[in-house]
C-alpha cells in the first residue's frame, strides 16, 4: 500500500504542479489532499480546479482546511461583523471573488478521510487533528499532547494518524501510531522553501513514511502575487504572506498575537501595523 499526503497549497499552482509530476511517477495506490488547497496565496482558482479535475479523473480525495472555512464564511451574511474584521480576512474574500463567489466544491470536502492497511489497521487523515482544523500538531509537543490530539478517547489508537496544517513536517511514533505531520506543499514555514509532502507505505506488515522536499520555482510563485492582483487587492496582510513565501517562517500568527486586539479596538490600522510587526520580527530573525 502507497499512500501520498500533501496539503497547505495555499494557491501556490507552480508549488502544486511539481509535487504532482512527483508523486505520480511514485504511483501511490491513494492520494488525498489534506486541506487549504485555497486562500493565503495568488492562484486560489487555478489550485482549486485543478486538484478537483485530479478527484474526478484520479481518484484524489480532499479534505476541507480551516482556509476553505474562511473562504466559505463569505456565502453566508452576518459572520463578518464589522469592518475592522472584514480587513483581517480581506485576503479571504479575494480568494472568494477568484473562485466567483462558489464555494460549493469546498463546502463538499470532508473533515476526515479514514483509510485502512491490507491487514485492516487504521490510516487517519485530517487538517489539523481531531479537535479542530485549526488545532495542530507541532514537533515541539509532547508525547501526551500529541496524543490529545490524534484521537477521542472512545476511539482505538490508528496505526497512522496523518495530518497538516502548521506547516511544519515530521515523522514521529507514539505508542503504536506512527504520527506523520506532511508539511506544506506551498508556504512551508521550518526555513526550507522547498515542498513538502508525505509518501507513506505499508509493506512486509509495517509502516514507513518519508517527507519528500522538492525544489520548485517560487519566484514564479513570487510574481504571481502582483500578475493576479493578489498584492494589492488582498489588503496590507499580504505583505506578511509574501514575506512567508520567501523567507519559509510563518508571520500571520505573530501579527494576530501582536496586533489583532488593538486593529479590532480602532487603535491602529493594519497597514500601520504590517510595517512595525516586520521591523521587529526581521529584527528578530538577524538576533538583533
Amino acid at each position: 500500500m502507497k499512500l501520498a499526503v500533501l496539503a497547505d497549497i495555499h494557491a501556490n499552482i507552480v508549488a502544486l504542479e511539481t509535487v504532482t509530476d512527483h508523486l505520480e511517477h511514485w504511483q501511490p495506490d491513494y492520494i488525498v489532499v489534506a486541506g487549504d488547497t485555497v486562500n493565503r496565496g495568488p492562484c486560489p482558482l487555478e489550485c482549486l480546479e485543478f486538484v478537483l479535475d485530479k478527484a474526478r479523473q484520479r481518484g484524489w480525495q480532499l479534505i476541507k482546511g480551516n482556509h476553505e472555512d474562511y473562504v466559505i464564511n463569505f456565502a453566508h451574511p452576518g459572520t463578518i461583523s464589522s469592518p475592522a474584521e472584514f480587513d483581517l480576512y480581506r485576503s479571504a474574500y479575494w480568494t472568494y471573488e477568484q473562485l466567483h463567489e462558489d464555494v460549493s466544491a469546498l463546502e463538499a470536502m470532508v473533515d476526515q478521510i479514514d483509510l485502512a492497511a491490507p491487514n485492516g489497521e487504521a490510516v487517519k487523515i485530517v487538517h489539523a487533528s481531531v479537535r479542530s482544523n485549526r488545532d495542530g500538531l507541532f514537533p515541539k509537543n509532547t508525547d501526551d499532547q500529541l496524543r490529545q490530539k490524534m484521537y477521542v478517547a472512545e476511539e482505538a489508537p490508528p496505526a497512522v494518524f496523518c495530518c497538516a496544517h502548521t506547516h511544519w513536517p515530521f515523522v514521529r511514533h507514539i505508542d503504536q501510531t506512527m504520527v506523520v505531520n506532511v508539511g506544506s506543499v506551498g508556504l512551508p514555514f521550518d526555513g526550507d522553501y522547498r515542498a513538502a509532502y508525505a509518501q507513506i507505505t505499508w509493506e512486509a506488515n509495517q509502516w514507513q513514511a518519508d517527507i519528500i522536499r522538492l525544489d520548485y520555482d517560487w519566484h514564479q510563485t513570487e510574481q504571481e502575487y502582483f500578475t493576479t492582483g493578489f498584492l494589492p487587492d488582498g489588503g496590507p496582510l499580504v505583505e506578511l504572506i509574501l514575506d512567508e513565501l520567501r523567507i519559509a517562517r510563518p508571520h500571520l500568527f505573530r501579527w494576530t498575537q501582536q496586533y489583532e486586539a488593538a486593529v479590532l479596538a480602532g487603535e491602529i490600522t493594519i497597514a500601520e501595523s504590517v510595517p512595525l510587526y516586520l521591523a521587529k520580527r526581521r529584527a528578530e530573525l538577524h538576533g538583533h
